[in-house]
């Protein structure tokens, strides 16, 4: 690992300045809180409600509802989100003829048949036998008949929706099998198949549950340095030509989906300290979904740092000039709180119980930085803007941050690198600490 002195010896140019999060000197962990967390009530985040379903769906998927759901608009819905978690054309996803376009109203049957079909659950419908079907749809207080008004096709879907839990009996109950389709139950049926096909919100668990703790340094152990072939030779060379200080490998599998409006991710190279931090949030009584996202940073190891030491979790290959590229395994926390208020109150906690202000400062988590790092796609007070100049290639994402004004630069730069790369930027929030190392600020 390299030490704080080394830090200043780093490239702080701020036309090229890049995601670079150095691991630092710890401080000395101290009791981040006094008040007994048997006091303080837990902030549960939001179950998997009408509004987390329209909200999920909205976001990732740009489909607009309201009111009673048409024929042609779930149909059109549907299609589109098929099409994007099947990587397909819309017009391929609507030839699997999970629903029949058209201007006759919608009924809550026909809506389930064809999200059952879409999830790929088709199969396990068909093994139900009539005396399957009625035991489960007389929960929901329908009577199922051989040869009566609900096909036996159409009971089977219905079934299984219900025990793969599509929806709730009550649910069903209540919406009938004829009735139209509501928005509400439209959004939480797409969002449906999105979660089968492993689109939803992915996470380990959350702050509140007793479990967490092992979940995450399981998914630590478990994780390692991120190689992305081709991709990776591209911002190597940038690297190699001072383009950037350094980057950020991520695999877009561990993408947690989160609500933006609601979450703040953080990277660090310590599992302690993430163990630590998701403590002292349970401590202070916020809860927040919680994911680990692992992550690989890339940077430059100048030659008179003397030889470098390697592990499995940091490795280095040396480069023309004599320098090498140094590769750490890191990670990321996303954490999707249960409001927006929720979220406001993450940063006052990270600068007072992890954040480095001397060398011997005690009270703060395990392996506290002198600039932590954590961002928010959405707008908060006191947090400056940056952008994030990211290349994408299958399933790895490279990200490089730069001030605002260096950011076509940098795009520039990777572009003439390689014309064909996919290049996307985005401008998002970040904290101050980090932003004033952007600026060339050591502390």
């Amino acid at each position: 690992m390299i030490q704080s002195k080394k830090l200043l010896q780093l490239s702080t140019s701020a036309a090229l300045l890049a995601a670079l999060v150095l691991p630092q000197a710890a401080a000395a962990a101290g009791q981040a809180n006094t008040v007994p967390a048997a006091t303080l009530t837990l902030a549960k985040p939001s179950t998997t409600g009408s509004a987390e379903w329209s909200s999920f769906v909205k976001q990732q998927y740009g489909i607009q509802l309201s009111g009673t759901v048409t024929r042609e608009q779930f149909s059109v819905a549907l299609n589109k989100l098929v099409a994007n978690i099947s990587s397909i054309s819309e017009k391929d996803a609507a030839a699997k003829g999970f629903l029949a376009a058209g201007n006759s109203p919608l009924a809550v049957s026909e809506a389930i048949s064809a999200v059952v079909k879409a999830a790929d659950l088709k199969e396990l419908a068909y093994t139900y036998n009539d005396e399957k079907v009625s035991a489960v749809l007389k929960q929901a207080a329908i009577t199922y008949t051989k040869g009566g008004s609900i096909s036996a096709q159409n009971a089977q879907e219905l079934a299984v929706a219900i025990d793969t839990g599509f929806v709730s009996s009550g649910q069903l109950k209540e919406a009938k099998v004829t009735g139209a389709v509501s928005a509400d139950l439209a959004y939480q049926l797409l969002g449906k198949v999105a979660e089968f096909s492993g689109h939803y919100k992915n996470y380990l668990g959350t702050v509140g549950e007793d479990g967490i703790y092992g979940k995450l340094a399981q998914a630590w152990y478990e994780s390692q340095i991120i190689k992305a072939g081709e991709l990776q030779q591209v911002v190597d060379t940038a690297l190699k030509q001072n383009l950037v200080t350094g980057y950020n490998l991520k695999d877009a599998t561990f993408d947690p989906h989160f609500d933006p409006a609601r979450t703040i991710t953080y990277g660090h190279s310590d599992i302690i300290h993430a163990i630590q931090l998701i403590g002292l949030l349970k401590s202070e009584g916020i809860d927040a979904k919680v994911q680990f996202e692992p992550k690989t940073s890339a940077f430059i190891y100048l030659k008179e740092w003397g030889e470098p030491v390697q592990t499995d979790d940091y490795q280095v290959v040396q480069i023309e000039n004599g320098n090498y590229i140094a590769y750490a395994k890191e990670y990321d926390l996303s954490f999707e709180f249960a409001s927006v208020d929720e979220k406001k109150r993450f940063q006052p906690l990270i600068l007072k119980y992890a954040k480095k202000d001397s060398e011997d400062a005690v009270g703060l988590l395990k392996g506290s930085w002198w600039q932590p790092l954590y961002h928010s796609r959405t707008e908060l007070a006191d947090y400056p803007v940056i952008t994030n100049n990211l290349l994408k290639e299958g399933r790895f994402i490279v990200q490089s941050f730069s001030l605002n004004d260096q950011s076509a630069k940098v795009v520039e730069g990777f572009k003439k690198l390689d014309n064909k790369v996919d290049i996307e930027s985005y401008q998002f929030w970040v904290d101050q600490p980090f932003y004033n190392y952007l600026l060339g600020e050591y502390k």
